[in-house]
């Protein structure tokens, strides 16, 4: 059954584990997919592995409004409209307390994934059809604290903020909003995170993240995919300004 047929998707960190991954399902289910992301080689790599002509890409800078503009644009140029859009991209930013956390590497973590969000509402969701559906990617980040990750927990509290809002001020249009809430993904970021955590000895900061998560493992980018997959859906229709959390029951703990 493909439950997301003829639909116009637009998903930001196109290129990434969790983007990828959501590229892969909303192909299947019938959706034509456009990937943003900076990089164009990792971008056409992702094209090709798709092995579609449903999928397209744009190289854009998410914090950048000229950019999103561009996007958008590109987005309707090519297929005509947009009913899905998956505010997806972030960066985790380096992994320093408060006290010795730099400037310069805080206002990028904040400029992608908090000015990148709002940017991709203020010029993504006016062009959307009504009824459509955005998701937006915070994180168990976006809902407790983490000693070292100031910028990035504070950047997916931000969001919430954003998506409480824009739920209010699209909601004449039965347009929905809503954040997904991943705990830690076995991918690239995480690896990262570990490695800047402790280095040399990222296994173990694997191993201790795991010892705070219920179902003892990391999720995998597919199981994102498929929450990002029921909120696209029609499945959703009557659910909007909603946090979703996926993390393996990290939060409980």
């Amino acid at each position: 059954m493909e439950t997301l047929k003829n639909k116009i998707v637009i998903i930001t960190g196109g290129s990434g584990a969790i983007g990828k991954a959501t590229a892969e399902l909303f192909l299947a289910e019938g959706a034509k997919v456009m990937l943003v992301a900076r990089k164009e080689g990792k971008l056409k790599s992702t094209i090709k592995e798709l092995k579609t002509k449903n999928a397209s890409y744009c190289v854009a800078d998410v914090s950048k409004a000229e950019d999103t503009k561009k996007y958008t644009e590109a987005t309707l140029a090519k297929f005509g409209h947009i009913d899905v859009f998956f505010n997806n991209a972030g960066i985790e930013g380096v992994v320093k307390p408060i006290k010795d956390y730099p400037e310069t590497d805080f206002d990028k973590v904040i400029a992608v994934n908090i000015k990148g969000v709002w940017l991709g509402c203020k010029y993504v969701i006016p062009k959307m059809n009504d009824g459509g559906s955005v998701m937006i990617t915070s994180s168990v980040a976006g809902l407790k604290g983490f000693s070292g990750l100031g910028a990035y927990v504070a950047s997916k509290h931000a969001v919430v903020g954003i998506m409480k809002v824009a739920a209010i001020e699209f909601a004449n249009r039965g347009i929905r909003v809503n954040t997904i809430h991943p705990g830690p993904v076995n991918n690239r970021m995480m690896r990262s995170i570990e490695e800047s955590i402790s280095p040399g000895h990222a296994k173990d900061v694997q191993k201790e993240f795991e010892a705070d998560i219920l179902f003892k493992r990391y999720a995998e980018s597919e199981e994102i995919a498929q929450l990002a997959l029921f909120l696209a859906s029609d499945a959703s229709n009557y659910i909007t300004g909603a946090m979703h959390v996926i993390d393996g029951g990290m939060n409980v703990v």
